[in-house]
């Protein structure tokens, strides 16, 4: 039935958020007597609340319960956001118009009440059918789960969803549940080449998803 549906990620595809969450855990894991490593921002992309709350307290040795970091860290993201949402460039141009010929959905790795925030003051909450985070569902990206669900709950095939990602484990996360894949990098944390090659297209900015671009007609 071609394109019915374009599901979008929020962290580095709508906003430029992976600087604000990298800044926000490390300052909290060294506030913590925890050991901060050069990827570990990386490895947390696309992890859903409870994986990398228990990241930081397994992994980096931040000596508090997993459920009392993800409070404390979603506390400092929410403080971030209400000052200021750092949208990239074309981003509500590209969910308008986007809106304009499909459902729209969001499949988001963050916490429901940072989307909620960060949706609402950008002015982009009303224009999704419906959004979703990994923490809602059984496992997060690279696992399909949260795809899968949003196309449910969307009413269409994940065939018939094209998806917009940046990461490694949101492009698998994408590809494994059968979209059709657009993918828009972000410089300062990009995919790896394998997770890369998955897309259907690679675009450089918001301002190239064009109708031809999410359905693959000319």
């Amino acid at each position: 039935m071609g394109i019915a549906a374009v599901v979008f990620d929020m962290d580095g595809v709508l906003i430029d958020s992976e600087p604000i969450w990298e800044q926000v855990r490390h300052e909290y894991v060294v506030l913590k007597g925890g050991r901060w490593q050069p990827d570990s921002q990386k490895k947390m992309m696309g992890m859903n609340t409870v994986e990398w709350s228990s990241y930081l307290a397994d992994e980096l040795g931040v000596a508090e319960p997993a459920d009392e970091v993800a409070a404390a860290v979603i506390d400092l993201m929410a403080d971030k956001y209400a000052h200021h949402v750092p949208l990239l460039p074309g981003a509500v141009d590209a969910v308008r118009r986007c809106a304009g010929s499909w459902k729209l959905g969001l499949a988001s790795s963050s916490p429901a009440t940072v989307i909620d925030l960060v949706l609402a003051k950008s002015g982009l909450l009303d224009y999704f059918t419906v959004v979703l985070s990994t923490e809602e569902v059984g496992r997060g990206k690279p696992a399909p789960d949260v795809y899968l669900t949003v196309a449910q709950r969307l009413g269409v095939e994940p065939n018939d969803c094209t998806a917009v990602e940046d990461s490694t484990n949101g492009l698998r996360s994408a590809h494994s549940a059968g979209m059709r894949l657009i993918a828009a990098p972000r410089p300062e944390f990009p995919p790896s080449p394998d997770a890369l090659a998955l897309a259907d297209v690679v675009i450089d900015d918001l301002d190239e998803l064009t109708s031809g671009v999410v359905t693959g007609g000319a």
